[in-house]
């Protein structure tokens, strides 16, 4: 196994390195068209394209988290220890935030400003419920049938789920605090943290549920001999 702090390195930069492109893309986006819907659009493509490439290079050092609630779904499968996991997340919060001072740099903007761009009510946390099970099954699922395309399979999920969920599909914590801090297309008011984090984690844990018994082994029973009852 790598060591924890080639891993905590690589959970860093990829968390800062995806939220660049969440919140950059966002700008850019609003900044060429008037169209919601365009916007929409050019902030979606760059961050399915951003999950495959950072999931396919830093998977094999860290297993590419990049996110709290995927984190508690490998500490709860006993895949990593309590206290590697309080780092990753602590890493993840670390490069979300730098990933957003990164986006503001590159566009002229205040280094972090609190956002003002409501996102709450029982609609939006139900759809981050939705987006961060999906989430987690894409990759459990992933995981149990074609492990190798589990960037693809990432970065596809995510790319749909920007436009089937209410919320935008944000389906990470570290992300939605990131988000907090750019008063920009992506942000989300920090006021409504608190109910879409918790919406991640309930949908996170729901979704390994399911998934511990839909993707369960099945026993193999030899043929039995012809004429032997069960």
């Amino acid at each position: 196994m790598t060591d924890l702090s080639r891993r905590l390195v690589a959970e860093t930069l990829g968390t800062a390195l995806l939220v660049a492109t969440v919140v950059g893309s966002g700008v850019m986006a609003d900044r060429l068209s008037d169209d919601v819907a365009v916007s929409l659009l050019g902030n979606t493509i760059p961050t399915g394209a951003i999950l495959f490439v950072l999931i396919t290079l830093l998977g094999p050092i860290s297993g590419a988290h990049f996110n709290p609630a995927v984190t508690l779904i490998f500490l709860v499968r006993r895949e990593i220890g309590g206290r590697d996991a309080g780092f990753y997340v602590g890493a993840q919060i670390l490069g979300g935030v730098v990933g957003t001072m990164v986006a503001h740099l590159m566009f002229d903007l205040p280094l972090l400003a609190a956002s003002a761009t409501v996102r709450t009510g029982g609609a939006q946390w139900f759809a981050e419920l939705v987006a961060t099970a999906g989430l987690v099954i894409t990759i459990l699922g992933g995981l149990r049938h074609r492990p190798e395309q589990i960037p693809t399979l990432v970065g596809l999920y995510i790319t749909a789920a920007y436009w089937f969920t209410a919320s935008t599909s944000f389906a990470n914590p570290a992300v939605a605090i990131a988000r907090s801090l750019t008063d920009t297309f992506s942000g989300i008011r920090p006021n409504d943290l608190p109910g879409f984090i918790l919406a991640e984690l309930i949908g996170a844990l729901l979704a390994l549920a399911l998934c511990r018994w839909l993707f369960a082994e099945r026993p193999v029973h030899p043929e039995k001999p012809m004429g032997e009852t069960v």
